[in-house]
């Protein structure tokens, strides 16, 4: 919820807001997924007494090595670039739950009533962490129309989401490769290991590798990859939802309409469980 103080200077009342702080939430489900699932492969690794024997160089480097060059052909280096830096946001980003959303909106909206939508001025610089909301708010400051409002709005959320999906794709397409990465390099082991059967000593790196690349690539591509797109995909469906609350609440608020008739509308957004009831 939204925490409020006021104060009385030279006679006028001036509104200060405290918008809770933005920052980075770690995601325990995201590190007790994949490191779980790493620390109990690792741990059989351990039990069977030949962990060594499941770490071979040439299979990294075809697995690895192979997966990141050729998901750059589906891509351009700024996106694979980005990927990488959103594998880490899955555990550590910016979170905002739709109810806390629907909880700042009906504040401002009810401080725009109360008090007119110049009041919302003082608000938006404690707004950095939240740069649609500010953004939305600055534009209803401004003055612009509410249909206006909403057009701007509705195609900034789009074109976040886009992106976003697009990122997550990346992921997905890696997910595609590194088992296909794996089968090539079980392939090469298969031909090493027959073009050398006169020779026993080198018939047992050449099955390593065959059967290794095949492990390496399931595990990226079921441990990593695709858990982490799928991480990503939620979390775009979500800040869709929030973008979606404040620009519905932007344009009511242009629109200087009652608080209570945007509850309803916002709490229609939510899921049951989670609704709203501000003005109770």
């Amino acid at each position: 919820m939204v925490d409020t103080q006021a104060s009385s200077t030279d006679g006028q009342l001036a509104v200060e807001i405290q918008i809770p702080r933005l920052g980075p939430t770690v995601d325990f489900a995201t590190l007790l997924g994949v490191g779980g699932a790493f620390a109990m492969i690792a741990g059989a690794m351990m039990l069977s007494g030949q962990a060594a024997a499941f770490f071979d160089v040439p299979s990294i480097l075809i697995v690895i090595g192979g997966t990141f060059l050729v998901t750059t052909i589906s891509f351009s280096l700024g996106e694979i670039a980005l990927a990488q830096g959103l594998m880490f946001r899955a555990a550590v980003y910016h979170t905002e739950s739709p109810e806390n959303a629907v909880g700042q909106a009906l504040y401002l909206a009810d401080l725009a009533r109360k008090r007119g939508r110049l009041a919302l001025q003082s608000v938006t610089e404690q707004l950095d962490e939240a740069p649609f909301l500010q953004r939305a708010i600055i534009m209803v400051v401004d003055g612009i129309p509410a249909e206006e409002v909403e057009r701007v709005l509705s195609r900034d959320s789009e074109a976040s989401f886009e992106r976003h999906q697009r990122s997550a794709g990346i992921l997905r397409r890696a997910g595609e490769v590194a088992p296909a990465m794996g089968l090539i390099g079980t392939l090469i082991g298969l031909v090493q290991m027959l073009g050398s059967l006169d020779d026993p000593s080198s018939i047992g790196p050449a099955m390593a590798v065959a059967l290794l690349t095949t492990f390496y690539g399931a595990v990226l591509a079921n441990m990593v990859f695709n858990p982490l797109a799928g991480k990503l995909e939620r979390n775009a469906h979500i800040e869709a939802t929030v973008c979606r609350i404040y620009t519905i609440s932007a344009a009511s608020i242009s629109r200087q309409e009652n608080p209570r008739r945007l509850e309803m509308m916002l709490n229609t957004i939510l899921p049951p469980a989670s609704r709203v009831a501000y003005f109770d």
